[in-house]
């Protein structure tokens, strides 16, 4: 009886469990308008992107997780890009030479744009740093992952391959 009780408890928490994720899952929305300078000085524009999935990572050199974020990130934008995944690493840092320093001791290949004003970060609605949103072919935001940890690599990859397969 006591064994029946506690796999019917279990089996109602899985359906709350997954009930609420449904509930709680937002429907797309259009990305907000995002443009900033590259390394080099040249604007490049979130909007000139369309057609490809592309993630936008908001990140600074002085936040903790995205010590492990951003190289996490430049893997993941190595093994997709060839499929069509663009990574804009969106850097807040109000000072270039801390975010310089930060990319001194991080060798990447993604693209980094500097947005030392805060405005793209303040469009998307950043809580926290680091911050990550998957947008979709058509310029939705489809996924949105706040702060890092290990274990969120498995559903980047789930999501962007998901997102790569759709026309």
């Amino acid at each position: 009886m006591h064994m029946r009780r506690l796999t019917s408890f279990a089996v109602a928490v899985a359906f709350v469990t997954l009930a609420s994720d449904w509930l709680v899952a937002a429907p797309p929305k259009p990305a907000p308008a995002l443009a900033a300078q590259g390394a080099d000085g040249k604007t490049i524009e979130l909007a000139t992107l369309k057609g490809k999935v592309v993630l936008v990572d908001f990140w600074a050199s002085w936040c903790v997780p995205c010590k492990a974020s951003f190289p996490a990130l430049d893997s993941l934008y190595r093994e997709y890009q060839p499929r069509g995944l663009e990574v804009l690493a969106v850097n807040v840092d109000e000072r270039r030479h801390d975010a310089d320093a930060f990319l001194g001791d991080h060798p990447h290949r993604m693209t980094v744009l500097f947005d030392p004003r805060g405005v793209s970060p303040v469009a998307f609605g950043v809580k926290g740093m680091p911050s990550s949103f998957l947008i979709d072919k058509a310029g939705a935001i489809r996924f949105t992952h706040m702060g890092y940890s290990g274990n969120v690599d498995a559903s980047y990859r789930q999501e962007i391959a998901a997102l790569l397969e759709e026309r």
